[in-house]
């Protein structure tokens, strides 16, 4: 038996001094009362009312467990209001999960737009290369780079795309050439993303229709940063999203690679948890992300637009 609701039942009773009135304002029989009451009156090993025909009177410890339950009751009800409070109140803390670079570059101009708007409310941002489970990593959201998750526990919700270009240093192409199509990029070493291309195959569109080609090298990681890293030394071409080359692009520290033969591109998703009710920060924080979306950034535009 629920033994909150059978110290509620106890001190209504004893207030009331009566079972059938405490019954009668608690929505329950006269005889469900009497057992909620004889039960906790079990539970504790005493006895706390005393019972006359005509009158219900508390025993000494019936006086001491009423003025603890009183107290007990309105302890729960201000957890209660506390609990309703951050649900309903921007204000506290979001753990963000988000790709490293999209993370620092992107992701964190965003966040000090809202928190300048919503200042009782913390961001920690958290690194996710997509394969942090929500759930055991603590995370309220993250943001998604690549296909949708599968997952019926997660909500996902595209925001916008991340094109792709690939890319290499000037001393890579002097000394290995520029590959005129996809098909000579086997001749080349190809620094691959591993959890973007998995099984070691790129895709493009051009205006003849979607082309696949295998590539190979002898650096692969699941860390964009360090494949574009390896790019700027010149060991290798490697394939980005725009918004972590474009910068370099620009410098002409890196040049495009096969402009008519555009990568597929990525989807930004943000995903969180499937849940009955958002806490009131989380809620914005995602209506915020949502409102950025619509206008779309420079780097979410086919790289040939803006190169």
């Amino acid at each position: 038996m629920d033994r909150l609701r059978c110290i509620e039942v106890f001190v209504e009773v004893a207030r009331d001094g009566s079972f059938t009135g405490a019954a009668r304002r608690l929505g329950m029989s006269k005889a469900a009362t009497t057992k909620h009451v004889a039960w906790l009156e079990q539970s504790l090993g005493a006895k706390l009312l005393n019972r006359t025909t005509k009158h219900v009177g508390l025993t000494e410890a019936g006086a001491h467990a009423l003025a603890q339950g009183q107290l007990l009751l309105e302890g729960y009800e201000e957890i209660g209001s506390g609990a309703r409070e951050l649900l309903e109140k921007p204000r506290g803390i979001i753990r963000v999960g988000t790709p490293p670079s999209f993370g620092t570059h992107h992701l964190l101009p965003l966040v000090t737009r809202f928190t300048e708007r919503y200042p009782e409310i913390r961001i920690v941002l958290m690194l996710d290369d997509g394969s942090a489970n929500l759930i055991t990593q603590g995370l309220d959201l993250s943001l998604r780079i690549g296909p949708a998750p599968d997952d019926a526990g997660h909500i996902a919700v595209p925001l916008t795309k991340a094109p792709q270009v690939l890319v290499a240093s000037k001393s890579y192409l002097q000394k290995h050439g520029m590959p005129k199509t996809p098909a000579e990029l086997a001749g080349h070493n190809c620094l691959v993303h591993s959890l973007k291309s998995p099984t070691n195959i790129w895709r493009f569109s051009s205006k003849a229709g979607e082309v696949s080609t295998r590539v190979r090298g002898t650096v692969a990681s699941n860390f964009g940063e360090s494949l574009k890293q390896a790019a700027l030394l010149g060991h290798g071409i490697a394939m980005h999203p725009y918004y972590m080359v474009s910068d370099d692009l620009k410098a002409k520290r890196l040049v495009a690679v096969l402009p008519n033969y555009e990568p597929l591109e990525l989807d930004i998703y943000v995903v969180y948890p499937t849940r009955e009710h958002l806490p009131e920060r989380t809620r914005r924080f995602l209506e915020f992300l949502k409102r950025w979306s619509k206008t779309p950034p420079d780097w979410s535009k086919p790289a040939a637009a803006v190169l």
